[in-house]
C-alpha cells in the first residue's frame, strides 16, 4: 500500500532506459527461433529466454524469468522479464524486450542499464543485523508494534543504478495514524549495514491525511447459483448487483466477475471479515446509518471498474488471470482512508469522518483496483518520480473507470474523490486539470526536485498531462464542472479525447514502462505506445509531445 505520509523521496531520478538496443546476430536469431516452425511468438520455453539472456549480453549468473507476455494486433509481442544474480532477484533488473511479429528485436527497455555483478555473494552483516536495522528504520517512520515475521531475504538492489548486495525485510505494524496497517519493505546493504531504500506497501488514496479512529468468509451454505440483486447506494443511486443465491439467502459474491466479494470487517482492523448476506436480495438504503450501504458502493465500485478493464482495456482482473480481489469495508472507527495490500489481494475502505462518508465512491474504487493492476505490470517503484506515476495511474484509470461507468448520481469527471469530502470542506482530494488546487502542494509541472515530493503530490504531473492530453488546456465546462487548466510554457493544446488517452496510458504502462520509469521515461514510454496505436507521424503522437511539454517535461 502507499503510506499517508513520504518515504523519503530520492533526490536521485531513477531512470528508464530504452532505444535502440545493439540487435546482435545472436539474439535477432533466439527471436526468429521464438517463432519459427510455426510456434507463437509470444511462447517463452527455458531454452529461448536462456538464448535471449545470452544475446542481450547478461553476465553468466544472470537469468531471466519472464512476467508477462503481450501480443499487439500487428504481432508486435512485448515480453517483460524479471532477473536474477546467482539465483537471488535482482531488484530494479527488469526489462522488455519488443518483438516484431516475425521474431526480430525491435527494441530493448531496461530499469537499469548498468551490468549486474557484485565482487562477493557472502554478506558482512547477519541477517539478524538487517532486521535490527530495518525495525529501526520503520520505528523512525513512525510504525508502532513494529515487528518481522519472515527472515530478511538476501537480494541485488539495483534500481539506484549500482548493484549491491542487500537484504529485503518486510517489517509489519501500524502506521503513525494508529489505524492503517503498516507493511514496510526495507532493503539494507548487505555489507555495510546502511540502508538502501524503504517503501510503503499498502498503497492508500491519500497523501499527508491524518486518519480518525480505528479472502472473506464462505457464502451462505447449501447449493449455490449466480443471482441479480438491488442496491440503494449513498454515491451512484439505486444499482444492479451481481450476487449468489443460497439455500439461506443471497451474498455479495459476484461470480461473473472472478468471484469478487464484499466483507464486514465490524470496525475492526484485522481480520478476513464476513461476507455480507440478505434475505431478499435488497441491499442498503442509500444512507451510512445502514451497514450494507457502503457494502453496496464497494461491491458495485468493484464491479464497473472489473467491466473497464474487460471491456475497455481488454484485460481479465487485476492479474489478467479472471480472479477478483477482496472489498472490505467498515475498516476501523471514522478511518477516513482506503488502501490497496497486494500481498492479500484485499482493497480496504474506511467509513470516512464521523462514520458518515464511506469512502467507497467509483473513482476510489477505481483507484485502488488499479494500483493492483500497476503491480501486476510495470510494478513502478513507490518513491522517487515512479511513485508519483504509480499514483497517477491509479487517479488516471480511476477517472476513466468514473468516466465508463456512464452513472447519472455520479457523472464522470477530473476530480478525484469528490463525493466523500475526505477534508471536510466540499472540496475533491485531487484535481487533474490542475492539481494544485488541492492547496496540499500538488504539482503541476515537472522540476528536479519533485520526486523528493510524497507520491501522492508528485502525482500531479501525471495527472496533469493526462487531462491535457485528453481534454486540451484552457477553460471550458464539462458534464457539468468547470476546468481551467495551464500550461508550463503558454502554451496551446488540443487533446485527443479520453478514451484515446486512456489507451495510450494503458499501452505504455504494460509494454514500455518499468519498476524505475520517470517522468522522462514516461515521456518516451507514451510517445511509443501512441506510435504503436496511431502511427509514428499521428496527431495523437504530436500530442503527446505537446501535453509532456504542457507539463515542463521535454526531450
Amino acid at each position: 500500500m502507499s503510506s499517508l505520509s513520504p518515504t523519503g523521496g530520492r533526490a536521485r531520478r531513477l531512470a528508464l532506459t530504452s532505444g535502440a538496443a545493439v540487435l546482435t546476430g545472436a539474439l535477432l536469431a533466439a527471436g526468429a527461433a521464438t517463432a519459427a516452425a510455426g510456434a507463437a511468438p509470444e511462447h517463452h520455453d527455458a531454452t529461448s529466454v536462456a538464448a535471449t539472456a545470452q544475446a542481450l549480453g547478461l553476465g553468466a549468473k544472470e537469468e531471466l524469468v519472464v512476467k508477462d507476455v503481450i501480443k499487439d494486433a500487428d504481432g508486435t509481442v512485448h515480453t517483460r522479464y524479471e532477473r536474477t544474480y546467482a539465483g537471488l532477484p535482482v531488484l530494479g533488473g527488469d526489462l522488455i524486450v519488443h518483438r516484431a511479429a516475425d521474431g526480430t528485436v525491435k527494441d530493448v527497455t531496461k530499469a537499469v542499464k548498468t551490468a549486474i555483478k557484485v565482487a562477493s555473494l557472502t554478506p558482512k552483516q547477519t541477517p539478524t543485523a538487517a532486521t535490527s536495522a530495518a525495525v529501526k528504520a520503520a520505528k523512525a517512520a513512525q510504525t508502532s508494534g513494529a515487528a518481522t515475521g519472515d527472515a530478511p531475504r538476501k537480494v541485488i538492489w539495483a534500481a539506484d543504478g549500482k548493484p549491491v548486495l542487500a537484504y529485503e525485510t518486510v517489517v509489519t505494524g501500524t502506521q503513525h495514524d494508529g489505524v492503517t496497517p503498516s507493511k514496510l519493505r526495507v532493503i539494507t546493504d548487505a555489507n555495510t549495514g546502511k540502508k538502501l531504500y524503504e517503501k510503503q506497501l499498502i498503497s492508500d488514496i491519500g497523501g499527508g491525511i491524518t486518519a480518525k479512529g480505528g479472502s472473506g468468509a464462505a457464502a451462505p451454505g447449501g447449493s449455490q447459483a449466480a443471482a441479480v440483486g438491488t442496491g440503494v447506494s449513498q454515491y451512484s443511486g439505486t444499482v444492479s448487483l451481481n450476487t449468489t443465491k443460497a439455500s439461506t439467502g443471497y451474498s455479495l459474491v459476484d461470480s461473473v466477475r472472478g468471484g469478487s466479494s464484499t466483507v464486514d470487517l465490524k470496525h475492526k482492523t484485522s481480520g478476513k471479515g464476513t461476507v455480507f448476506t440478505d434475505a431478499d436480495n435488497k441491499w442498503g438504503t442509500g444512507s451510512p446509518a445502514n451497514n450494507q450501504t457502503a457494502a453496496v458502493d464497494a461491491a458495485y465500485g468493484a464491479a464497473q471498474t472489473w467491466d473497464f478493464y474487460k471491456n475497455v482495456l481488454h484485460r481479465n482482473g487485476i492479474k489478467n488471470d479472471g480472479r477478483a480481489p477482496v472489498s472490505r469495508v467498515h475498516y476501523g472507527n471514522a478511518y477516513v482512508n482506503a488502501f490497496w495490500d497486494d500481498s492479500s489481494f484485499t482493497i480496504t475502505y474506511g467509513d470516512g469522518d464521523g462514520n458518515k462518508k464511506p469512502l467507497t465512491q467509483l473513482d476510489v474504487a477505481g483507484h485502488e483496483f488499479s494500483h493492483g493492476v500497476t503491480s501486476a505490470t510495470a510494478n513502478l517503484e513507490y518513491s522517487g518520480e515512479s511513485g508519483g506515476l504509480n499514483e497517477a495511474t491509479s487517479d488516471i484509470f480511476g477517472t476513466a473507470v468514473e468516466w465508463n461507468a456512464n452513472n447519472a448520481q455520479d457523472k464522470g469527471d477530473y476530480l478525484l474523490g469528490e463525493k466523500i469530502d475526505i477534508f471536510g470542506n466540499g472540496k475533491p482530494l485531487r484535481y487533474q486539470d490542475k492539481p494544485s488546487k488541492d492547496g496540499r502542494g500538488s504539482a503541476d509541472y515537472w522540476s528536479a526536485d519533485v520526486g523528493n515530493l510524497d507520491v501522492h503530490y508528485s502525482s500531479g504531473v501525471a495527472n496533469h498531462f493526462f487531462y491535457l492530453l485528453s481534454e486540451g488546456s484552457g477553460a471550458k465546462d464539462i458534464n457539468g464542472v468547470h476546468y481551467d487548466s495551464p500550461t508550463a510554457d503558454g502554451s496551446t493544446v488540443t487533446g485527443i479525447g479520453r478514451d484515446k488517452a486512456v489507451q495510450v496510458w494503458y499501452k505504455a504502462l504494460t509494454t514500455y514502462f518499468t519498476s524505475t520509469t520517470d517522468y522522462h521515461g514516461a515521456r518516451e514510454g507514451t510517445l511509443k505506445a501512441a506510435a504503436d496505436l496511431y502511427g509514428a507521424n499521428s496527431a495523437e503522437v504530436k500530442a503527446v509531445d505537446a501535453a509532456w511539454a504542457g507539463v515542463n517535461v521535454k526531450a
